[in-house]
């Protein structure tokens, strides 16, 4: 979608009445978080690795997971550059600026690993769990076969958040190993539109590739 196309296509904020457009991305940019604060939700891109770096800057010990991000900034940059070089990412956007960051890597494999980081001060009003649903859209609409992630077992919070969009745990060995299959229904339904989420049982539209077709489902709010 084009930076013209996309103006056109999420002018405004009261999505409900909206029915996709085969200029969707996979999943609404638009959300309003449980404070009722408007954010977006887009693409990471190169130009992303600074704020990125200046974001993770702020993180403490206590808010990394597995390790990552890492504590020291020279390895800090060196993971957020592998990231946006060999991952799908997208980012969480208020004002301007950089409050959180997913993805799912590599991007070839069959069933790539999800990761999910917020900053501290938007942490608990639902920003990690869209940043989760916009990388399940992505994965689903480049045909992935599923997402796998490692979640530390002790981390209730991160693991119900997991569970909220469709992973399952598939193995207990040390972390969690958790799993969410892109043939399973939340799959197709983090992609629908929002008025067919809010109305209609079926989407209105055809999601799946087809010849004339975009081959990529409308977005979701």
């Amino acid at each position: 979608m084009t930076p013209d196309t996309a103006i056109v296509a999420c002018d405004g904020w009261d999505g409900s009445e909206c029915e996709g457009t085969p200029h969707c991305p996979p999943r609404c940019p638009r959300f309003v978080d449980k404070e009722g604060t408007r954010w977006t939700i887009r693409p990471a891109t190169d130009a992303d690795e600074p704020f990125l770096a200046e974001m993770y800057e702020r993180f403490d010990r206590t808010d990394r997971a597995q390790g990552l991000p890492p504590v020291s900034r020279r390895r800090r940059v060196e993971w957020i550059r592998s990231m946006l070089t060999e991952g799908n990412n997208v980012v969480a956007e208020r004002d301007g600026e950089l409050f959180g960051h997913a993805m799912y890597t590599p991007t070839d494999a069959a069933t790539p690993e999800l990761a999910v980081f917020v900053h501290p001060d938007a942490q608990d009003r639902g920003v990690g769990t869209e940043l989760c649903r916009h990388v399940i859209a992505n994965a689903a609409a480049a045909g992935r076969d599923g997402i796998e992630l490692h979640v530390e077992t002790g981390n209730r919070v991160a693991r119900n958040v997991y569970r909220t969009v469709g992973f399952e745990v598939v193995e207990r060995r040390g972390d969690l190993r958790m799993r969410l299959d892109l043939e399973d229904p939340i799959a197709t339904e983090v992609r629908w539109p929002p008025f067919v989420r809010e109305g209609p049982a079926e989407p209105a539209v055809d999601l799946s590739p087809g010849e004339g077709g975009a081959g990529r489902s409308p977005a979701d709010d």
